[in-house]
């Protein structure tokens, strides 16, 4: 007898990941490791200390070890909100009248309403543990300043988080749940940095950018005592705790014996779907199995599909360390579209390794078709999704419409990354039919691109 797949995929406590499992030590090339911007040589454990908590560091330039051991005191955190589902959308599939079998794992189940939780709670772990009196960070839709927030409360810390001007504008709910969890909240460019009062005096009606708010993040913890950086995306540390989400999902599907076809994420940095398909491309690094990975980002800032692969500043300010990644050039500031969490110029430098590699494709769409999506599957499947994962569900669609047409009975599983509760003004400009689409000139960025930092070997 065929084994009906309940709606929801829990696995039970016990099951939850003990380890992070880190793809690097799978990859037959390594991600080019991130550079001094004084010397040009990459940066040492030493280099690193003074900006990141020394534990996190050793995370960041260990590109060998396979797993690493989840503390016990994160992993009773993430018992309060871990497992997380794996839904069979159902509902959506009978609206689409598709064969295809649709899985989105749902990581809203938090305060923080998205996946962000779990590396904040992991960096916040470690600054403790090295007796910090607290971390500053960047925040584009909020979510990752919300979960960090959290976090520091749990462990007493204090957090100072930059957010992104235009989110801090158009998304103030959320800018008041980290304030109620006792963070200190500024929008980004602001003039209590001497990199944020530079950029404002070059672009005084700049709507602001992640690439801004981490050079102010990074200058104020470099200049406290008792104080580091955290990020939430793109470093390979975070990736590595965001595995538990590949993890579970991999967990989930095999307790079924349900093989995936096609993975989905939504990519600005690369903390989700790094996390999301980590597992997957391990196997497929392996040669075990083989997947389609798409990484599904915003016209508005297409770095993987209009981007170079090269060495960049992660930050606008160029205070930071060099990281070869596909960027748009670290002054490239992208329209005010409302995905506030994948408004970043550049990309993880290890799923930029792996995209160079051909290991997986990359889609840019539009913000119109993405709450057109957005809609649609909030219909059906009764949750309101965030503007970022919902790039994720504009290609989940379109893959299982693909389906309708060859009737193919595909597997596809995509990542929810959390819940769009905060972003109602995105919806609302939505549905009053005054959201448009803002998509950069060749010309437009190739003016950024020509900006590259010189470095040896790099065109």
């Amino acid at each position: 007898m065929k084994q009906e797949i309940p709606y929801k995929i829990y696995l039970d406590e016990n099951e939850i990941p003990t380890q992070w499992y880190n793809v690097r030590a799978d990859m037959k090339t390594k991600p080019a490791p991130l550079l001094n911007p004084g010397t040009g040589q990459p940066l040492t454990l030493e280099d690193l200390n003074p900006i990141f908590c020394e534990e996190l560091n050793k995370q960041e330039l260990d590109n060998d070890t396979p797993f690493f051991d989840i503390p016990e005191e994160i992993q009773k955190f993430y018992k309060m909100y871990r497992p997380a589902p794996l839904v069979r959308a159902y509902f959506l599939e009978k609206a689409l009248g598709t064969p295809a079998k649709i899985y989105y794992k749902f990581e809203g189940n938090n305060t923080s309403g998205s996946h962000k939780l779990n590396s904040a709670i992991a960096q916040a772990y470690y600054a403790k543990k090295e007796g910090l009196k607290g971390v500053t960070t960047e925040t584009g839709a909020g979510q990752w300043g919300t979960a960090l927030s959290m976090a520091c409360s749990y462990f007493d810390l204090d957090c100072k988080v930059f957010m992104v001007k235009c989110s801090y504008e158009q998304k103030p709910f959320r800018r008041e749940v980290m304030r109620t969890y006792g963070a200190n909240v500024t929008p980004s460019p602001s003039l209590t940095t001497n990199v944020g009062r530079k950029i404002l005096s070059e672009h005084p009606d700049t709507t602001g950018s992640l690439g801004c708010a981490i050079s102010e993040a990074v200058e104020v913890a470099v200049t406290n005592p008792g104080y580091r950086y955290v990020l939430g995306s793109v470093l390979n540390q975070v990736l590595l705790h965001q595995s538990i989400i590949g993890l579970e999902t991999k967990a989930a599907l095999d307790k079924y014996g349900i093989k995936a076809d096609v993975v989905i994420g939504c990519a600005g940095g690369g903390s989700n779907l790094g996390g999301l398909i980590a597992p997957f491309m391990g196997e497929k690094l392996r040669g075990e199995a083989d997947y389609q990975i798409i990484a599904v980002e915003p016209a508005s800032c297409p770095s993987f599909t209009r981007g170079k692969y090269a060495y960049d500043f992660c930050d606008t300010g160029m205070i930071c360390p060099l990281a070869k990644m596909y960027t748009l050039g670290s002054q490239f500031i992208p329209s005010a579209n409302h995905a506030g969490g994948l408004r970043f110029h550049g990309m993880s430098p290890v799923l930029s390794q792996l995209y160079a590699d051909g290991m997986f494709e990359a889609r840019a769409v539009e913000q119109t078709a993405v709450f057109e999506a957005a809609t649609q599957f909030a219909r059906v499947e009764g949750i309101l999704p965030a503007p970022e994962s919902s790039h994720a569900i504009r290609v989940a669609i379109d893959e299982a419409l693909k389906c309708k047409e060859t009737g193919e009975e595909k597997t596809i599983v995509f990542g929810l990354t959390g819940t769009g509760y905060f972003d109602l003004v995105a919806y609302e400009k939505f549905n009053s039919g005054e959201m448009n689409d803002v998509i950069p000139s060749d010309e437009t960025i190739k003016s950024y691109l020509d900006k590259l930092p010189k470095v040896p070997g790099q065109e």
